[in-house]
């Protein structure tokens, strides 16, 4: 506490001599004594100054300590002032009690004992003391009052004016104390929101479990809460809020409960969905442009591809047909002719099978198989191309002796080393070059360290056994801006009328899709534009326990032959039913070429009449037919019984080729689903190989 303050004290005597001894006295007190010879000096004193205690001589000249008292009283400031009355006579009762009627506190007579009058002085000294402290406090408590009213009002404009909802909790969490806003927009009363669940049971039930997750946890670890959910208003509507929740913690470092704020959002938010909306549909946008650029640049380039083999088909026809051409011309013609419509076919399936991919229904037919002997197949497929631009063809197998065996689908993997060395030759120049190889790998990283590289999805784990198959070329390379995409459908480096090379740009899409089905990967890779390229393939090599004898699993076809068909359908009749007239001329001469006894028919109708007259071995029916197609055929042909011919074997052979239409033909009774064009030869063996498996000139099919 800070030490008391000196208070003064009005000696008041006529005898010079007495004040001197009061003076005397009263020193020792350490306070400051001020000294009236008269009760005229005294009042003078008291104008200009206040007091803690009056000495008072009674009897003086003038003025006498009775008068002078009343005159003190008169004045408010000196009304409560102590008088300690002093005299040398022996008063009575009645002077005693004017005395005390004038606020006299005490009398003195002379002489006195000097220590009780330091002692009676002493007592108001601390008596004043105290109360000049009660005054301090008390206005210091005044002071604090003032400054909590005004915090408190300016507490009560805040909260009331506040824009947004301001709400107090205890420490489980329910409310105490909702300011003017919540209870305006959120319908907040303290009667409900104060039970258990507090205000929880106002979020959306789709948001109220994280929300009470979140804030259950900070409550009971005491940390802060903040988070964006919706809350349902009393009509049902739904309304986006911000909660903010900081603990309460006393200078004591008690825990007191939450004061937090609640803001609507509705507004931002739905602003940010359709700025988002908006993003999308820019997006989806931006995206049909470019997949509609993308179709048109493939129906451009598809429809040149598709032309171009026309021209010397067409031509040759006409050529073949008007003049008289030499045995060498009708040799190059022919040649021509089959290698233009190969070209298309092959464009057709490409086309069928990224229909499929798109679906989902490209389907493998998986076994243990010999990976080179695929390769070899695979091989010998483009020798003739390779051969016909001077380009040099090379396989290498650092290790001769291993299998190589891979559960896959022969046909497939055979189209993806094709499609990777149709690619290969085709960007590599004349008296270029272009080499696989065959190895095995343990996988040990995803990409191939120092080299752009692109693959599909990753489905093979660290330390798997694969067989890796790397095709190289001295093309013309990738270029790093387009190698990310070199696996993407119908995209390619150059799509303008310009360009080079021809092709869809489906056959690598083909064979990355291909591989992955294999559990594979794919890779490509390349230092540069006119500096090659090498795409690698990886496939999880079979553990030894699973592997069959390879002798077994080498594929018939070596890299220096085609193979040839031994089919000989001597003594077979076949019934050939299509409404082409070109398709059945084309049968019957193939067929009678191959020794069949071939009949032909244009509609279902006119194979019915044949078949009435004198069933066949075999038929082969086109599906898509006017007035009843092939199906509707078929159906007839089974209702027969057998000694009629309703187990005759049948091939479908249509230009629908999908995985539906061979299931659909399947199921109708055609044993056999053929698209079209197809090889004679392929064909005379389909026919052969029902035959012999139905044994059909004796036993039921």
């Amino acid at each position: 506490m800070p030490p008391h303050p000196n208070i003064s004290i009005l000696l008041v005597d006529d005898k010079s001599e007495n004040l001197l001894a009061l003076e005397a006295i009263l020193n020792p007190l350490g306070q400051t004594l001020v000294k009236a010879s008269s009760g005229q000096e005294a009042l003078r004193h008291l104008l200009h100054q206040d007091f803690a205690l009056i000495l008072l001589d009674v009897q003086m000249p003038g003025m006498d300590g009775f008068e002078t008292a009343t005159l003190i009283r008169q004045r408010s400031r000196s009304r409560s002032t102590p008088i300690i009355f002093l005299t040398a006579f022996d008063t009575d009762k009645v002077q005693i009690f004017r005395g005390y009627s004038l606020g006299a506190v005490d009398y003195l007579i002379k002489p006195f004992d000097p220590d009780i009058l330091k002692s009676k002085v002493s007592v108001f000294v601390e008596l004043h003391q105290k109360n000049i402290a009660i005054q301090q406090q008390a206005a210091q408590l005044a002071a604090l009052n003032a400054q909590l009213t005004a915090s408190e009002e300016r507490f009560r404009l805040l909260s009331a004016c506040s824009p947004i909802g301001i709400f107090l909790t205890d420490t489980t969490g329910c409310l105490t104390y909702t300011n003017p806003r919540c209870q305006e927009l959120w319908n907040w009363s303290l009667d409900c929101e104060s039970r258990s669940t507090g205000w929880l049971h106002r979020v959306y039930p789709d948001d109220r479990s994280w929300t009470s997750i979140e804030w259950t946890t900070a409550l009971h670890t005491r940390q802060p809460f903040e988070g964006e959910f919706r809350f349902l208003l009393e009509d049902n509507r739904e309304a986006w809020v911000h909660l903010r929740a900081a603990p309460l913690i006393s200078e004591q470092r008690a825990f007191l409960g939450y004061v937090g704020t609640i803001e609507d959002i509705t507004g931002r938010k739905q602003a940010e969905i359709q700025q988002a909306q908006l993003l999308q549909e820019q997006i989806a946008r931006q995206e049909a442009e470019a997949a509609n650029r993308l179709k048109d640049e493939f129906l451009m380039v598809l429809s040149h591809e598709l032309r171009t083999p026309l021209s010397p088909i067409l031509t040759w026809s006409q050529i073949l047909q008007t003049r008289n051409p030499s045995a060498d011309k009708m040799r190059q013609g022919l040649t021509t002719i089959e290698r233009n419509a190969k070209l298309q076919l092959r464009l057709i399936e490409d086309i069928l099978d990224v229909s499929r991919i798109i679906q989902g229904k490209l389907k493998l037919t998986r076994r243990p198989i010999g990976l080179i002997a695929v390769v070899k197949e695979a091989l010998a497929t483009v020798r003739f191309v390779a051969e016909s631009k001077g380009i040099d063809l090379q396989l290498t197998i650092p290790k001769p002796d291993l299998n190589f065996q891979v559960d896959g689908d022969p046909a497939r993997l055979q189209q993806v080393i094709s499609n990777l060395l149709n690619n290969a030759i085709k960007f590599t120049p004349e008296g270029g070059r272009v080499e696989v190889q065959i190895d095995t790998v343990e996988e040990e990283s995803q990409m191939d360290e120092g080299t752009n590289s692109t693959s599909g999805r990753e489905k093979i784990s660290l330390g798997t056994a694969l067989a890796r198959v790397t095709v190289t070329d001295t093309g013309k390379g990738i270029s790093p801006t387009f190698l990310p995409y070199i696996f993407d459908r119908f995209r390619q480096a150059d799509s303008s009328s310009t360009r080079p090379d021809p092709g869809l740009g489906l056959g690598l899409a083909i064979a990355r899709h291909l591989v992955e089905l294999h559990d594979g990967t794919i890779h490509a890779a390349s230092p540069g534009e006119d500096r090659g390229a090498t795409f690698t393939v990886r496939l999880p090599l079979l553990p030894e326990l699973q592997r069959d004898d390879p002798q077994e699993q080498q594929v018939s076809v070596s890299v220096e032959s085609f193979p040839t068909s031994t089919a000989n359908l001597d003594g077979v009749s076949v019934l050939v039913v299509d409404d082409a007239d070109d398709t059945r001329e084309v049968l019957e001469m193939a067929l009678k070429d191959l020794g069949a006894t071939v009949t032909v028919a244009a509609s279902a109708d006119e194979a019915l009449a044949a078949f009435k007259r004198q069933p066949p071995h075999i038929l082969i029916s086109d599906i898509g037919m006017p007035d009843r197609d092939g199906y509707d055929l078929i159906g007839q042909i089974r209702a027969l019984d057998a000694l009629s011919g309703g187990s005759i074997p049948a091939i479908a052979l249509t230009g629908y080729a999908g995985d539906k239409d061979r299931q659909r033909a399947i199921a109708a009774g055609f044993q056999k689903h053929l698209s079209k064009p197809i090889d004679p030869q392929i064909l005379a063996e389909v026919v052969t190989s029902l035959i012999e498996k139905c044994e059909v000139l004796s036993v039921e099919c």
